[in-house]
């Protein structure tokens, strides 16, 4: 029996066995190198693969998936690092013109991983801690990926690295080092396949949709109804893009009531396209109307108490969840 590691490190195995796996895998990203990446995700990595393969580069984003881009049609399998997540907005240009478009194009794949920190909870204020990712779901020929889980996250690190299309992975910083959610991984080698939900916790009265950190507060806002008498199922849907909607229509179809948790804000979420998923593939086996908890329409607050307000959290889960079994 291995011992438990953190996300972190799960995230850092991932990367280290692809590397060891694959000679065209390679990482460039800022300060990933010398210092190790700015949460220490690739300490040592340098010292291991040396400075061909481990590439530190200047604060220029678009230049870091620039070169990224470029280096996938040659053949190889970058996975460029954005040192917090916001700044993926730099490359907005490369990764959706040209990355996302290229098989549709002229056949081409572009098999590259951005991956980086995304999400609050750590007083990171606004420029660092949003969750961007509904502006790369709504683009066609991106896959977009979000573990909740250490099991998860190192399995879709792999997978995304052995994709052979753009994925985003967005990897939430308050989960990097959270003693709760350390596990023993096996030690073959194992893939979490992109596109796949996973049910954390089956149930019958209710079911929670959610994924990323907002999974925690979702199976504790279930244990907390638990104890209330009512049975609440939790679906984490790992993958934006693709969905499963598979899961969430036999879920909905099971319970009949449905509450969407995401971090990110409100308008646009993901949230608004599952409720519409469900309304064209189940609606007529709801038993009320679909709920959303999501963070409020406004940047994310650096001060401690405004973030914990501007969060969702196993509280707001619980109240949303009763009113809706009301119904």
């Amino acid at each position: 029996m291995g011992e438990a590691i953190t996300y972190l490190e799960a995230i850092r195995q991932g990367l280290w066995e692809e590397m060891e796996r694959d000679d065209r895998v390679f990482m460039l990203g800022e300060d990933i190198g010398v210092y190790g990446g700015a949460f220490k995700v690739t300490k040592g990595f340098l010292e291991k693969f040396g400075q061909d393969r481990i590439i530190d580069t200047p604060i220029a984003e678009s230049g870091i998936v620039g070169a990224a881009i470029g280096a996938s049609l040659m053949g190889m399998r970058p996975v460029a690092e954005m040192q917090f997540i916001d700044f993926i907005a730099c490359a907005f240009n490369q990764i959706t013109n040209f990355a996302a478009k290229s098989r549709w194009r002229y056949g081409a794949g572009v098999p590259i991983v951005i991956r980086g920190p995304s999400g609050g909870g750590v007083r990171g204020g606004p420029f660092h801690s949003q969750n961007p990712e509904m502006y790369y779901v709504h683009t066609p020929g991106l896959k977009v990926v979000a573990p909740g889980t250490t099991y998860d996250a190192k399995g879709l690190i792999k997978a995304a690295i052995r994709d052979e299309d753009p994925v985003i992975y967005l990897e939430h910083k308050y989960l990097y080092r959270l003693p709760r959610i350390k596990e023993v991984l096996p030690e073959e080698d194992y893939i979490v396949p992109i596109g796949k939900a996973a049910l954390r916790r089956e149930g019958r009265d209710i079911s929670l949709i959610t994924y990323g950190a907002m999974q925690l507060h979702c199976m504790d806002a279930a244990a907390s109804l638990e104890k209330e008498g009512i049975s609440a199922e939790v679906l984490d849907l790992r993958t934006l893009l693709p969905l499963d909607a598979d899961a969430i229509e036999a879920t909905t179809k099971k319970t009949g009531k449905v509450l969407i948790v995401h971090e990110d804000t409100r308008t646009g979420g993901i949230a608004g396209e599952i409720t519409a998923l469900i309304n064209e593939r189940a609606f007529e086996y709801l038993d009320g109307p679909v709920r959303r908890i999501t963070s409020p329409d406004a940047p994310v607050p650096y001060s401690a108490p405004l973030e914990d307000y501007f969060l969702p959290n196993a509280t707001k889960v619980l109240q949303a969840a009763r009113e809706l079994l009301s119904y």
